[in-house]
């Protein structure tokens, strides 16, 4: 161990070795790996802290999951072009939110836990449809078990992206270490991309790592990390310069990786210009952070862009050969390719195409002749033609 680790390492340190539960060992960890310095002789520690909080947090949500057996659990079916969910802290003011930007009929009051289940509604902006989920407030210490936490984590884990509620008529700054805080201990990384680590497992011929190079620490280390993952023979393909704990969170499939923004409701409250810009102060750089008032629809027009761009979308018209484009337009995945729409009209277009022609802002002239390749842009107008 490193000796220049500070007190309050040391204090987490002796926490950890008295814990007796998941929970307490967790926590301990947490402020382990939040107290160490950071610095090149620390970094095999650090990497050691991640990799026991990765197998505790997986402990635990076996442990969650043998305990709730055949019990509550919630699932919300996706619909439209996209799912967002809106999490926050109890009475943040997300059933209000969610009443103002869609069709769902919620109960609004001035109390907390009002909602006891996700509820989804659809957001029409654009013409496309955006389903919105209001799940119910998380608590401190909701990803360690408490009340519905693991459930309604589960919920927000599987949405496209997260709409972070927070209210301004509280401190923001603490409501939101509270939620990134869960959020973390889900598994869930918000506005960070994944690492560029392609992991191919094969038959034989052991490990071979490509882009040896971009690994900037102990090449040893990750092939303990593979030896701990079970895994023996696989071609790794590292893309671009990554640390050995970029290369740790590759490698851990519980982690999801989701786009996210902050509203920040009761924007008319007493204080909240304040509090506003200490929210903007402390997470800013980070997050795209809107003000709103869901009680007297302040700024929702705005909200809506912000939310159909936290979707990413694109709205593809189709056409066909010397007709006006169709409407309703097809709603895609940003990057997604002429073929991703030719599968999304129907099977057929796409085992029978030959070329499309587009226009609109992703070819240099109108009525580009295109292959299936070609990566489309939002409004642009596409004419497929098969065999």
């Amino acid at each position: 161990m490193p000796t220049n680790v500070t007190v309050e390492y040391l204090k987490a340190e002796e926490e950890y070795q008295k814990a007796r539960t998941i929970q307490e060992k967790i926590r301990a960890l947490e402020k382990m790996y939040a107290t160490v310095p950071k610095h090149k002789g620390t970094e095999k520690l650090r990497l050691h802290i991640k990799r026991k909080l990765s197998e505790l947090r997986k402990e635990l949500e076996k442990q969650q999951a043998q305990k709730k057996g055949g019990g509550y659990s919630f699932s919300v079916r996706k619909e439209g072009a996209a799912q967002i969910v809106l999490a926050g802290l109890p009475n943040a003011g997300k059933s209000s939110l969610l009443r103002a930007l869609t069709n769902a009929d919620t109960d609004v009051a001035d109390y907390p836990f009002t909602t006891v289940e996700p509820i989804p509604g659809m957001m029409h902006h654009k013409d496309v449809q955006i389903q919105l989920v209001e799940v119910p407030g998380l608590v401190q210490g909701a990803a360690l078990g408490k009340g519905m936490g693991p459930q309604l984590l589960s919920v927000i884990r599987n949405a496209d992206a997260i709409a972070i509620v927070v209210d301004l008529s509280r401190d923001p700054v603490e409501q939101m270490e509270i939620l990134l805080r869960e959020f973390e201990r889900a598994g869930i990384k918000l506005n960070r991309r994944r690492p560029a680590v392609e992991i191919r497992k094969t038959v034989t011929g052991g490990i071979v790592i490509n882009g040896q190079e971009n690994i900037k620490g102990d090449v040893r280390e990750v092939m303990r990390m593979l030896r701990e993952e079970r895994i023996h023979s696989a071609e790794i393909t590292v893309k671009e310069p990554v640390t050995l704990e970029d290369f740790s969170d590759a490698l851990d499939e519980s982690l999801v990786w989701r786009k996210a923004i902050v509203i920040a409701n009761k924007g008319d409250a007493p204080g909240s210009r304040e509090n506003y810009e200490r929210l903007v102060k402390a997470y800013g750089e980070r997050f795209r952070i809107i003000p709103v008032s869901a009680r007297k629809k302040i700024q929702l027009d705005k909200l809506k862009d912000e939310l159909y761009e936290l979707a990413g979308i694109i709205r593809v018209f189709t056409k066909s050969p010397g007709e006006e484009p169709a409407y309703p337009p097809v709603p895609l995945k940003k990057g997604s390719t002429v073929m991703d729409l030719a599968e999304r009209i129907h099977k057929d277009f796409a085992r029978n195409f030959k070329y499309a022609r587009v226009w609109g802002k992703s070819v240099k002239f109108p009525g580009q002749r295109v292959g299936a390749d070609h990566v489309l842009e939002d409004g642009d107008v596409v004419e497929i033609h098969a065999r």
